[in-house]
C-alpha cells in the first residue's frame, strides 16, 4: 500500500514552502516517525516524520523546491524492516539518560555514493564524475569542505603555477532569509528609527554571577549568564516607559500591561527571534532555562512558528560574536531593541581615580514614531543602573 507525502498545514498564514534535506533516499527503508524530509518557510524549519514503516518509492520535490500546502511531495509504501537494516536506537529522553550512547558509525567512503556536508555542490559533481569519495579529497574551503579546484587539483587539472580556480555558485535564497531581509528592509522604510548609545559597568553582574554560578548550575541544571540580567533590566525598564513597550496599530497606538521578550538566537538557517512570554513572571532560573532551550533547538531548526511570532521588545547580543559596537535594527511592529555587545576592560573614571572595570556598550533603537528621545535616553540609563546596582531591581527603586 503506498502512502502519499504531503506539505502538512503550519500556519494560517503560511501557504507554500520550500524542499530542504530529504532525510531519507528513494529506495529506503525508514521507521514510522522518524523524519524523512525537512520544509522550510519563511518564519522557521520543521521536519515531516514518516506516518509509517516503509520505503521511500518516490521522491517527487528535490531540495530547493518550492510545493504548497496539502501538495504530494513523494510516496512511501508500507513495508516490514529489512532483515539486513539494524533498528534505529531510541531516542533519549531525561528517564534513558543513563543508557550508554551507541558509537557513531562511520560514513561510508564508497565512490560517487552518499551525502557530506563538507563538499560544496559543484565539487560533488566532478567527484561523482571522476568517482571519488570525500575520503579521497582535502578540503581547502572554510571548515574544511571541499571545493571544485580540490577536486581537480586531485586529478591533476589544476591550472599550472599556484593552481588559483575562481567560480561562482548561485544558491536560492531558503524562506527564511528572504523573510529577514524583507523584514529588515521594512523597518527602515516604514519606521523613523534612531539609536542611542551608553556603556555599562558590569563588575556587579560578574561578581554575582562569580558567587552564585556554582550554586546555581547545582540547584537548577543550568548555567547562570548575563542574559537573564539583561531581561530583568530590560522588564524593569520598559515598567517605567510603556512607551518602548508598546505599537503603532493602525492610527492607534497600543499599550500592554505584559512583556513578551524577543531573544535574538543563531539558528542553524539564520537568525531566529523566539519570544519569551510574560517574562516579567519569570524568575532567575526560568528565564536561563528558556534561552538555553532556545538555543538548543534554535541550532536544530526546531523552534515552533508560535515561538517566533509577536513579541513586544527584542534583545539581541551581538557580543557574543566579537561584536563591540553596533545599531540593532527594530522588528516591526515593535518600537524598540537593545543590543548587547562584548565585554572589554577599559579604564575609566570613578571617584577621580582611573580604575580598570570591564565595560560593555549598549545601544537602544527605537521607533521615534512612538517613542521621544528622553524616553530612549532615560530607558537606557535605567537599565544601566539596574545592572551596575542589580539590588535596585529586586528592591524596585
Amino acid at each position: 500500500m503506498s502512502v502519499e507525502i504531503k506539505v502538512p498545514s503550519v500556519g494560517e498564514s503560511i501557504t507554500e514552502v520550500q524542499i530542504g534535506a530529504w532525510h531519507a533516499e528513494q529506495g529506503k527503508w525508514v521507521a514510522q516517525d522518524s523524519e524523512i524530509v525537512e520544509l522550510e518557510t519563511d518564519k522557521a524549519t520543521f521536519d515531516v516524520p514518516a506516518p509509517l514503516d516503509g520505503i521511500i518509492v518516490e521522491i517527487l520535490k528535490k531540495t530547493g523546491e518550492m510545493a504548497s500546502v496539502g501538495e504530494v511531495i513523494g510516496y512511501l509504501e508500507e513495508a516490514e524492516r529489512p532483515a539486513d537494516q539494524a533498528a534505529p536506537a531510541p531516542e533519549k529522553g531525561p528517564e534513558k539518560a543513563a543508557a550508554a550512547p551507541a558509537p557513531k558509525a562511520e560514513a561510508p567512503a564508497h565512490a560517487g555514493g552518499g551525502s557530506d556536508d563538507r563538499v560544496m555542490p559543484a565539487a560533488a559533481r566532478v567527484m561523482a564524475e571522476k568517482g571519488l569519495s570525500p575520503a579521497d579529497v582535502t578540503g581547502t574551503g572554510p571548515g574544511g569542505r571541499i571545493l571544485k579546484e580540490d577536486v581537480l587539483a586531485h586529478q591533476g587539472g589544476a591550472a599550472s603555477g599556484n593552481g588559483a580556480f575562481r567560480e561562482e555558485e548561485i544558491v536560492p535564497m531558503s524562506p527564511i532569509r528572504k523573510k529577514i531581509a524583507e523584514r529588515l528592509v521594512e523597518a527602515q522604510t516604514n519606521a523613523a528609527l534612531l539609536t542611542t548609545f551608553n556603556e555599562v559597568d558590569m563588575s556587579s553582574v560578574m561578581e554575582l554571577r562569580a558567587q552564585y554560578k556554582d550554586l546555581f548550575l547545582k540547584k537548577y541544571d543550568v548555567k547562570l549568564g548575563f542574559m537573564s540580567f539583561f531581561v530583568k533590566a530590560v522588564v524593569d525598564g520598559l515598567s517605567q516607559f510603556p512607551q518602548i513597550n508598546a505599537e503603532i496599530r493602525g492610527t492607534d497606538l497600543v499599550f500592554r500591561n505584559y512583556y513578551d521578550i524577543g531573544i535574538a538566537v543563531g539558528g542553524g538557517k539564520g537568525l531566529v527571534v523566539p519570544v519569551m512570554r510574560n517574562a516579567e513572571r519569570l524568575s532567575f532560573a526560568e528565564i536561563e532555562l528558556k534561552i538555553n532551550d532556545f538555543g538548543q533547538r534554535a541550532r536544530a531548526n526546531k523552534i515552533s512558528l508560535d515561538e517566533l511570532q509577536g513579541g513586544t521588545f527584542t534583545i539581541t547580543n551581538g557580543g557574543v560574536y566579537g561584536s563591540l559596537l553596533s545599531t540593532p535594527i527594530v522588528n516591526p511592529p515593535q518600537s524598540g531593541v537593545l543590543g548587547m555587545h562584548g565585554i572589554q576592560e577599559r579604564p575609566i573614571a570613578v571617584n577621580g581615580q582611573v580604575v580598570i572595570r570591564p565595560m560593555m556598550y549598549i545601544a537602544l533603537t527605537y521607533d521615534h514614531r512612538v517613542v521621544d528621545g528622553r524616553e530612549a535616553v532615560v530607558f537606557l540609563k535605567r537599565v544601566k543602573e539596574a545592572l551596575e546596582e542589580p539590588a535596585r531591581m529586586l528592591m524596585e527603586i
